[in-house]
């Protein structure tokens, strides 16, 4: 098997250079190179690990967990829930900024890009970190979630009062690998609109999670993208 040298941000690639060296990590290389030769992949492929380039474990405070990326041309680039400057705001982002606005007070920004979350420590992190062109869903099961597990449970062993955002099912069946005795879990429905009106509405996990920070003695997130 080939030794993989993944072109990650440095901190998490000594965090994590052992999942890349899986053979789950291989066989979704390959995977994604077979794909590439027939489909259209998002995001681009330098984007990829987007995340982690622009939040480094050492600055990691708040986890948010999304399932895949955007599979709509020009939206998807590297982080959940964001779209590049420019880009219609997608319907789940929409609620998100509603949420935001009526927590906090901030104003809805005109970008999607939540560029300036990742700065200051969000880790915007998909659970799957590619897709195939319109195709939702698509490259699930495929060995990104065993990866991203294993982020997830190396930022659960090696940090300490991290808030996790868990927004819908599918992002807390990830629960079970987060030590609850070291970090904070907030959880409710998913900001779709099928959902939201359930329980996003109202959750007030900005706000809550900024109160979290500063008890743990940490920087809060200036959540407002519009200064």
């Amino acid at each position: 098997m080939e030794v993989i040298d993944p072109k990650i941000e440095q901190s998490w690639k000594e965090q994590i250079l052992f999942a890349f060296r899986t053979e789950s990590f291989f066989a979704l290389k390959q995977f994604l190179i077979e794909e590439k030769k027939k489909s259209i992949v998002f995001p681009p492929g330098q984007l990829i690990f987007n995340a982690f380039n622009l939040t480094p474990f050492d600055k990691v405070k708040v986890v948010l967990l999304g399932q895949d990326p955007y599979h709509n041309v020009g939206q998807a680039h590297g982080l959940c829930f964001s779209v590049p400057d420019g880009v219609a705001h997608p319907k789940s982002l929409v609620n998100i900024f509603k949420e935001l606005h009526d927590d906090i007070g901030c104003p809805i920004p005109k970008s999607g890009n939540l560029e300036k979350w990742a700065k200051q420590g969000v880790l915007l992190l998909n659970a799957t970190l590619t897709v195939r062109a319109h195709e939702a869903g698509s490259h699930q099961k495929k060995g990104w979630e065993e990866f991203t597990n294993a982020v997830i449970k190396t930022i659960s062993d090696k940090k300490e009062g991290v808030v996790f955002l868990l927004w819908g099912n599918y992002a807390q069946e990830k629960i079970p690998l987060i030590d609850q005795n070291k970090h904070h879990i907030l959880t409710t429905v998913h900001p779709s609109p099928l959902s939201a009106s359930r329980g996003f509405f109202g959750c007030r996990h900005f706000s809550k999670t900024n109160q979290i920070l500063q008890t743990e003695g940490k920087e809060p997130i200036d959540w407002d993208l519009t200064r």
